[in-house]
């Protein structure tokens, strides 16, 4: 009878394994590993939060500080992001293709862009800013504001640590 399970393609049941917890070694003391696994969990929650808008979080970072900075070139927007410029020019093109920031000739500098929102970026935006807010509630729920606070100024150290 296994044999011909096993034919089908069926598993046979196996006795239940014993949950014994895996010992994590040095990752319990490397704040790189938690710090990955909460990065993890929040894209995850962010992604699920905005399916329907097809919005990755570095999307959405991209769309708040060209609404925050009109006129922005292409240049500072990867500067004030952390990213390349040539990473920054894909995710610029594809946000333009779907109608949601408008590239311009800059009036100061004729070698590069001004960004700016799109009617439809800017409802996109105003559309979503209250889900991204439920979003950080619901993953900062058993923290206090201070303890929010304190997360970020921390986090904002270590990137500019890292950046000396």
């Amino acid at each position: 009878m296994i044999k011909s399970q096993a034919v089908r393609g069926r598993r046979t049941a196996r006795p239940a394994a014993r949950k014994k917890p895996v010992d994590m070694g040095m990752l319990e003391e490397v704040f790189g590993y938690h710090l990955r696994r909460a990065q993890v969990a929040v894209f995850e929650d962010f992604m699920q939060t905005m399916v329907d808008s097809r919005l990755t979080p570095g999307q959405f970072g991209v769309l708040v500080l060209i609404e925050r900075n009109d006129g922005l070139s292409q240049s500072a927007l990867a500067r004030a992001l952390g990213k390349k410029r040539s990473t920054m020019v894909v995710v610029i093109d594809g946000l333009e293709d779907r109608g949601l920031i408008i590239r311009r000739p800059s009036t100061t500098d004729g070698r590069s862009y001004a960004l700016a929102l799109s009617a439809q970026g800017k409802s996109l935006l105003a559309e979503i800013k209250p889900r991204v807010r439920r979003h950080e509630k619901r993953l900062t729920t058993d923290l206090q504001p201070a303890d929010v606070d304190t997360l970020i100024d921390l986090l904002k150290r270590i990137t500019e640590q890292s950046r000396k």
